[in-house]
């Protein structure tokens, strides 16, 4: 099959997946579908950030907050309990990603001076700076019990081929339409200039000095980018949970994210957008199907319950992609060497350094690095 065939048979599946599940799944699929949309929004922008450019951050959940907050404030309607300007909705939801933006610009400065664990640290700060805004804040956040989030879409019914279009049914087509853009704009820019130099950068910031990229404006890119991706993905996932409050971007949150693109495969968009459904849609599952599920106890009672089963899983999924398959769910789409036997060979194992590598040209090293596979301990 050629690579035109291919793309065009990608392309329709897309499209299908996108506009044919809303005439046949239920109210429950639909919102599930919407919040995997929105998980794999922020995923994706994750996986810009520390699977591209190499930069640990912990402070995802403090973006989705911004964005979060942001579109209720400028959507609730003016004079209510709670501050809001009354703005409409598709407006409210750009705003939540430009200002998670700038929030993410004005922390960029620190993100370029810092480099793996110790920019993981640093960004901690931002998400406890957050969740103290979240309770302290109560006209724009609704303090500790949080605010209702407005809706996004009106709740008028449209019947389209004798099916009744609602809230659910357009929110499922908001989702899947962002997502599809999202996740494509993410692979233009990994494979383009921008991408490559952010891989080079990742991989050697002396030979991506060297060559003349910009080190420091490149990472601020990168998190900036990563920002207005999570202020994106925290309008949705307001929109899907109905109400914002402190508990829902804690620090466990930016976690999930980390779970997300690791059990995706670093680097991979179309990995994110696929941890992202496992980490979103597993738990949701469990909950659904306990009663048919043996193994799963009732809250309180002193076994596994759904929310349990669910956080072993993501555990024991983690551990696995770190020790046998690096390039997690993503790797399936791959023919690879029988597992445990991935490797790298122009790469020198962790914690070692070939010999003369300090002394390696730098137009090799960007060759090179273009055609490195991700590696789980950049």
């Amino acid at each position: 099959m050629s690579d035109r065939i291919r793309a065009t048979a990608g392309w329709v599946a897309i499209g299908l997946a996108v506009l044919v599940p809303p005439y046949y799944l239920d109210e429950f699929w639909l919102r599930l579908g919407f919040s995997v949309a929105a998980a794999g929004i922020g995923a994706i922008g994750l996986t810009l950030l520390t699977g591209t450019a190499g930069q640990l951050s912990l402070a995802h959940a403090f973006f989705l907050g911004v964005g979060a907050v942001t579109y209720c404030v400028l959507a609730a309607p003016a004079g209510g309990e709670r501050l809001g300007l009354g703005l409409p909705t598709p407006v409210a939801a750009v705003a939540g990603a430009v200002l998670a933006g700038l929030a993410g610009l004005a922390f960029s400065p620190i993100a370029a001076r810092l480099r793996h664990i110790y920019l993981g640290i640093a960004s901690i700060a931002l998400v406890l700076i957050g969740q103290h805004v979240l309770n302290v804040a109560a006209p724009l956040t609704g303090g500790f019990n949080g605010r209702r989030t407005p809706g996004l879409v009106d709740e008028t019914v449209t019947v389209v081929a004798q099916v009744p279009f609602g809230v659910y049914e357009k929110l499922w087509y908001i989702g899947g339409t962002t997502l599809v853009l999202a996740a494509v704009f993410a692979r233009n820019l990994v494979a383009g200039r921008v991408g490559r130099a952010l891989v080079l950068v990742r991989d050697s910031e002396p030979a991506a000095a060297a060559v003349g990229i910009p080190v420091q404006s490149y990472k601020a890119l990168a998190f900036v980018l990563s920002s207005m991706y999570a202020g994106l993905a925290g309008v949705l996932y307001a929109v899907a949970i109905g109400s914002v409050a402190p508990q829902s971007f804690a620090l466990d949150v930016s976690v999930l994210y980390l779970v997300m693109i690791v059990i995706g495969g670093l680097g991979s968009v179309g990995g994110a957008v696929a941890g992202a459904a496992v980490v979103t849609a597993l738990p949701v599952l469990l909950q659904e199907y306990a009663a048919d599920l043996p193994f799963l106890a009732e809250p309180g009672s002193g076994g596994v319950t759904a929310s349990h089963a669910a956080r072993y899983a993501f555990g024991i999924a983690v551990i696995a992609v770190v020790l046998v398959r690096a390039r997690g769910l993503n790797g399936l789409r791959f023919r690879q060497t029988p597992l445990g036997s991935i490797h790298e060979p122009s790469a020198p194992p962790a914690g070692r350094r070939r010999h003369g590598d300090h002394r390696r040209h730098p137009e090799r090293v960007q060759r090179e690095s273009q055609h490195t596979e991700l590696r789980p301990d950049r």
